[in-house]
């Protein structure tokens, strides 16, 4: 029986893909491993693999459809033995429930420096009395790794996958998983968001001359940030607090440690630190110190992190994303700054894997580069924190009741209310500061 290929969940939160591109096309024989399309998100593409064999015999959705819903059918696999005739009508294929159906599940974690190629695969389509693993439970393998990671016990859940399986949505629909996906907005914020969104665009439109202005179309990457910012805003209650910290022996430390790093076989330094880096690591430090700042809300409670997985916000073409320092806190200086630059780079092409840019519990946004004193940054979900990082600027200060210089950079801590309280966004700004100011600290 034909297999239909669905729209891959390459993330939690994806509710809907461009197809990019076809790799394969109709009558081409498909081996495991093969990639045989390329997705993208709102932030990455991605390729997807096939790990069953056949013949690509029908494609549904063509290559450069923006916003297929995740698991609508988009093309239809041949087993050995079957041609085209064993294909429905396009209209059956939208619906069919009753077809063997390939689902392309979401990629599973890995390491977050990972370099190769973001890849979702096919699973192998199985039979309700042959997809049972250890305990009879129907799970797929991805369901089953995240059920074990949050202690849940799959035989109190109903699947939503072919034939009643476990896939790993279902894990996130539990309370105990509801961080795998973004919070539901409720409807009295989404009429604050209707309410807020401005004027009409035929009314703004009316407002200037035709050949006035240049109409630049919103992407996807733009229609998200536009929507999670406006979210961010309207559901969580910010609140700010601002210090300034003396970064002489910061600076001095940074000059000393850049000018003595191992070369390479090539002559190059192993590593070249920003002072970004020194900023990731003090903020990693800091939540680890501060433990009830370093945390996530839930509506049912809260998640306190055992390690600090510090999000960057790296500006892109068109937009902005926030690659991820995984345990932060336990590496060195000179891996955040190999990390960071790698990360940086895959951004920039959008070759991030979701893993790398997804979760976290806190983030930085440095401004810095551009001169910018001070400034305040929005928290991105499901974050409870996010540090606005100013210039570092010579300043006349008091030291000892006498005048002095000193390199001054001002830093802003957004905190989320519900979660953060006043004092505790304080002890963990005022945490930050020492480490910044002693930077030894940060050598370990």
């Amino acid at each position: 029986m034909p297999v239909n290929i669905l729209m891959p969940a390459l993330s939690p939160t994806m509710e809907k893909g461009n197809l990019a591109k076809w790799l394969k096309k109709e009558g081409d024989k498909i081996k495991a491993g093969d990639v045989i399309a390329e997705i993208e998100t709102d932030k990455a593409t991605m390729e997807v693999e096939a790990v069953d064999e056949g013949t690509l015999g029908k494609i549904v959705i063509a290559e450069g459809t923006p916003d297929v819903p995740v698991n609508q059918i988009i093309a239809v696999l041949l087993e050995e033995g079957e041609d085209k005739s064993a294909i429905d009508s396009p209209k059956s294929l939208s619906a069919a429930p009753e077809k063997k159906t390939a689902r392309l599940e979401e990629m599973p974690a890995s390491n977050a420096m990972a370099t190769s190629t973001p890849t979702a695969t096919v699973p192998k389509q199985a039979s309700p009395t042959n997809g049972k693993g250890p305990g009879g439970v129907f799970a797929s393998p991805l369901a089953r790794r995240l059920a074990k990671q949050s202690s849940i016990d799959l035989s109190r859940i109903r699947g939503s996958g072919p034939h009643g399986r476990i896939i790993a949505r279902d894990i996130g629909a539990l309370d105990g998983g509801a961080t795998m996906r973004a919070p539901k907005v409720p409807s009295t914020v989404a009429r604050l968001t209707e309410i807020t969104a401005g004027m009409p665009d035929e009314k703004v439109r009316a407002l200037f001359a035709e050949d006035s202005y240049d109409f630049l179309p919103h992407d996807s990457m733009r229609k998200t940030i536009a929507k999670r910012l406006m979210e961010s805003k309207l559901t969580i209650p910010h609140y700010y607090v601002t210090m300034d910290c003396e970064i002489d022996e910061l600076l001095n430390a940074r000059e000393e440690i850049n000018s003595s790093t191992p070369k390479t076989a090539d002559g190059k330094p192993r590593f070249k630190l920003s002072v970004n880096d020194f900023v990731i690591k003090a903020l990693a430090l800091a939540l680890i110190k501060v433990p009830d700042a370093n945390v996530s809300w839930l509506e049912s409670g809260m998640l306190r992190h055992k390690h600090a997985d510090v999000g960057v916000a790296v500006a892109i073409p068109g937009g902005l994303i926030t690659p991820i320092i995984r345990h932060a806190e336990e590496k060195t200086l000179g891996v955040i700054s190999n990390e960071m630059r790698d990360l940086v780079a895959r951004a920039r092409n959008r070759k991030l894997k979701p893993n790398e840019y997804e979760g976290g519990s806190s983030a930085v946004s440095n401004l810095g580069m551009y001169g910018v004193q001070n400034f305040t940054a929005v928290i991105n979900p499901p974050h409870a924190t996010i540090l606005a990082v100013g210039t570092g600027e010579q300043r006349a200060i008091a030291r000892n009741g006498k005048p002095t210089v000193a390199t001054i950079m001002t830093v802003t801590l957004s905190c989320d209310h519900r979660a953060v309280d006043g004092a505790i966004g304080a002890e963990l700004l005022a945490a930050f500061k020492g480490y910044i100011q002693k930077p030894v600290g940060l050598l370990a």
